[in-house]
């Protein structure tokens, strides 16, 4: 099954949700980064954060970016999203090892660490919107859910969870958010308590063959459940050769030439995806001379 985000109402408009199914996507990080089974957890877990309030955001071409910094053996972890279902994210450490926690799972906390969680939004505003807000456990849904109380004053309940197969590719990967608009009544609120305290994990659902609508269904079916929007989501970075090259350019006529004369080829991984670029010494140089005629083009003008 592709994976898809679903976004709904509940309890007439007193609720709103988000739901997604994101094992594709976060396999494909795995892949990409090579991530061991915990850090695969970590940043599955908060790229399906991120990919469910991304889809808050209003303009198409807003970016939420969230990370994490932390004491433990990861470092960090960073991630962005858009409104459209898009995701990429990478791990400082992408190789850390953790022991199993106490309950014999992967302990995302504990390679995670003390530490912070940054929240930032580009609306292309000025200066961009940004939060930030101490890890409570860094388990992430529960550093979420205090990130949106504390920041953005919206009661919430964020659940995410990632499981792994023996040989470490993702078995299943996915999460909702539940959140109660300002209106929403006591007895809606004591009720819907009483329900997420009983709903088992997100994985455990997903492995019973719950899609998203259905996990919503389950947790909040007794309140009415109105599905406004089914969305595809994917791991999807927009780097490219010619953004590389702007990279490059950066570095300076002088830098740049010391390269030359150094007689190797350059090659520089894009963080997010890990795709990499290599530029000959002959490319280096064309390089050099095309921004030499553009700064000249600059002057003239």
């Amino acid at each position: 099954m592709a994976d898809y985000m679903v976004r709904a109402t509940a309890g007439d408009a007193q609720i709103r949700a988000f739901a997604v199914n994101a094992k594709e996507l976060v396999e494909t990080a795995r892949a990409a980064h090579d991530t061991s089974p915990v850090v695969t957890a970590a940043l599955g877990r908060l790229m399906t954060g991120a990919l469910m309030m991304g889809s808050m955001l209003k303009g198409e071409e807003d970016i939420l970016t969230l990370q994490i910094r932390g004491a433990g053996p990861v470092h960090g972890l960073t991630v962005t999203a858009d409104a459209a279902g898009h995701v990429k994210g990478y791990a400082d450490n992408p190789q850390a090892m953790m022991p199993p926690n106490s309950a014999g799972k992967l302990d995302v906390g504990g390679v995670i660490g003390a530490g912070v969680l940054h929240v930032m939004k580009d609306m292309g505003l000025k200066e961009p919107y940004a939060s930030t807000v101490a890890l409570q456990t860094g388990e992430i849904g529960d550093d979420l859910t205090y990130y949106f109380a504390t920041s953005e004053q919206v009661p919430s309940v964020v659940a995410l969870g990632v499981l792994m197969n023996r040989d470490n590719t993702v078995r299943q990967a996915g999460g909702f958010i539940v959140q109660l608009m300002p209106f929403t009544q006591d007895e809606v609120i004591d009720r819907l308590e009483k329900k997420l305290s009983g709903v088992s994990s997100v994985t455990a659902m997903l492995e019973e063959g719950y899609t998203p609508e259905g996990i919503l269904e389950l947790v909040l079916g007794e309140f009415g459940v109105e599905i406004t929007d089914r969305i595809p989501v994917s791991f999807q970075c927009n780097c490219s050769r010619e953004r590389v090259e702007k990279v490059l350019l950066s570095l300076g006529k002088k830098e740049l030439q010391e390269l030359v004369d150094e007689g190797k080829e350059v090659e520089l991984h894009c963080h997010f995806c890990n795709k990499k670029y290599v530029f000959p010494v002959e490319a280096v140089e064309k390089l050099m001379k095309a921004g030499s005629c553009v700064k000249a083009a600059e002057t003239r003008d």
